[in-house]
């Protein structure tokens, strides 16, 4: 008798390798970035699912936004970020899916 552990993981890619300003605190630390789903076997990413779409991440103060530099829309919903990987996530969640962490 053997286990396989497989199932999909969220993974996040640099796309660049220079920072960019950040639009929030001004700072050249925003690095252009997207979470993209792998299949993976026993925890290693094998290949990608799902691509993401493209978002700046800020180093020094964690400020998320679109490529272009606007702060991302939630469509009505309140602004709430996942407190591990900073993630916009509806409040209501008990665990973020874009990391898988608690949100406690």
């Amino acid at each position: 008798m053997f286990f396989i552990i497989a199932g999909i993981q969220p993974k996040k890619n640099a796309l660049e390798s220079t920072p960019r300003q950040c639009p929030s605190c001004g700072l050249s630390q925003a690095w252009l970035k997207r979470q993209d789903h792998y299949l993976s076997l026993f925890f290693i990413p094998l290949f990608r699912v799902k691509k993401g779409a493209p978002f700046l991440e800020c180093g020094s103060c964690g400020h998320l936004a679109s490529e272009s530099g606007e702060p991302f829309q939630t469509h009505g919903v309140p602004d709430f970020q996942c407190p591990n990987c900073r993630m916009p996530v509806e409040p209501n969640y008990r665990y973020c899916p874009h990391c898988g962490k608690s949100m406690s």
